[in-house]
């Protein structure tokens, strides 16, 4: 009896810091839901991919694909590199629930974001049970995909107005991510600028799909020379 009650209080201690990025979740979900219906989606296209995608930036540039044109393949590959992060950041997840059944961990993979990441693994190792992890992911999950649905049944009564200006909320969620990680970092900031020079010259010569998968995979090679590692650049030095 003990151990449920242990899990009952992680799950809910896990839906209570899923809080604060719910209210951060609906509003991009309702940018998101009406990029996507401006591409071209159905309400239930819009809402299903929110189910089994659950990556904001992710679907915001597939629908922006999409609208531009861009090929099945194009926006699987372009996808698909954007969110190579997850790989690693699945792992240090699962690796915190050592222990756990493989079922629940798999599940709780299917939910790591960027911020549900951030919350876990700062967590101290005697809080960071798959029972948190599912707590934290009910909330995220629920407010991305209530927040689609919101944005795909009010888009059709939004202004025409309102509705383009939202179109930009795919740029304003990469430039949030980034900024705190440029400041302070010069070659971090040149790297951005170099890749954004690339893409648009490769604009000039490709469609912009394969331009821009070309520029990330060019940027990130060019990020494994340029970019020094924080803890390398902290690290004190011994001789």
């Amino acid at each position: 009896m003990q151990q449920r009650i242990n899990q009952k209080t992680q799950y809910l201690m896990g839906m209570r810091a899923g809080i604060p990025v719910l209210f951060g979740f609906i509003p991009v979900g309702i940018a998101y839901a009406i990029m996507a219906q401006q591409a071209g989606f159905s309400p239930a296209e819009t809402v299903f991919m929110s189910l089994a995608v659950f990556a904001g930036a992710s679907q915001m540039m597939a629908a922006g694909m999409y609208a531009q044109g861009a090929g099945l393949v194009a926006i699987i590959l372009a996808t698909f590199i954007l969110n190579l992060r997850h790989l690693i950041m699945s792992a240090c997840v699962v690796n915190k629930m050592r222990g756990s059944r493989l079922l629940l961990r798999l599940l709780a993979a299917f939910g790591v974001t960027d911020e549900s990441f951030a919350i876990f693994t700062t967590l101290p190792q005697s809080q960071a049970g798959v029972m948190y992890f599912l707590g934290l992911i009910t909330v995220t999950y629920s407010s991305w995909v209530g927040g689609s649905a919101i944005g795909a049944v009010a888009s059709g009564f939004l202004p025409p107005l309102l509705s383009a200006s939202l179109g930009i909320a795919l740029y304003a969620m990469f430039i949030a991510l980034l900024l705190p990680k440029v400041r302070g970092n010069f070659r971090l900031g040149l790297l951005v600028i170099l890749t954004a020079v690339c893409n648009t010259l490769l604009c000039q010569v490709l469609s912009s799909s394969w331009a821009l998968i070309l520029s990330t995979l060019l940027g990130a090679l060019a990020g494994v020379f340029l970019v020094e590692d924080e803890n390398e650049r902290e690290a004190p030095d011994h001789e």
